[in-house]
């Protein structure tokens, strides 16, 4: 599977990113707002995208999306928890709780 076949989109209702491929929904990044944070409780992709850096594309592209909005992360969800341990870069909008 190639990446540029991927979107990932904020669904704001209910509170999750969603990574779709092709047209289907593959992926998927659950959270809870509290207040200025998002807490990130859950993620979920397809195993047929296993080892295709997908589930790392659904959690970059909601971090950018959550510090484009001024918004901090709470990473509960151990995969989330793994990548921002991962890469720096995001240290600026990590709380631990």
């Amino acid at each position: 599977m190639n990446a540029n076949h991927a979107t990932v989109r904020h669904d704001h209702q209910q509170q999750r990113y969603v990574l779709d491929v092709d047209g289907k929904a593959l992926g998927v990044a659950s959270y809870q707002q509290d207040g200025d944070s998002q807490i990130f409780t859950h993620t979920e992709v397809d195993p047929s995208l296993e080892g295709q850096g997908m589930g790392s594309k659904l959690i970059r592209e909601a971090l950018d999306d959550v510090r484009q909005r001024g918004k901090r992360v709470v990473p509960q969800c151990e995969f989330v928890a793994a990548y921002v341990k991962k890469h720096d870069e995001w240290s600026d909008i990590v709380d631990t709780q």
